[in-house]
């Protein structure tokens, strides 16, 4: 038979040897998981090729573009101005003496109506029309 410190030895191995077996299946496991983690990253890696120069080449578009614009912006803008400058001219050119002549008709109205008012009406007599 066994003796106790035997039985002991052999316990003690026992779990070795199933504590081995536990870590080579989570190694084999782990490599594994490297594998198709690398394998992804690289698959990955090329389709992110094209996208990104397609990403690039729109980015550069667009900056293209966006000097155009700023262009337009400008001649608006010049535009902008020089149409409030000529309103203004026309403004001063014509409102003030379209201003004068309007208050000019008034009067000229306004004193044609009180000298109307002031003067008395004939009285008509015979038939009515």
């Amino acid at each position: 038979m066994l003796t106790a410190g035997e039985v002991a030895g052999l316990i003690a191995a026992t779990g070795w040897i199933v504590l081995v077996c536990v870590m080579a299946m989570v190694l084999v496991k782990l490599a594994r998981l490297l594998t198709e983690t690398t394998k992804a990253v690289s698959d990955l890696n090329e389709r992110l090729r094209p996208l990104l120069d397609d990403v690039s080449v729109t980015v550069n578009e667009t900056n293209r573009q966006l000097v155009a614009v700023e262009a337009i912006a400008k001649d608006v803008k010049q535009v902008t101005g020089h149409a409030a400058k000529l309103s203004g001219v026309t403004q001063t050119i014509f409102t003030g003496p379209l201003i004068k002549v309007s208050a000019l008709g008034h009067g000229v109205r306004r004193a044609i109506e009180a000298r109307r008012t002031t003067r008395p009406r004939p009285v008509r007599t015979g038939r009515p029309r």
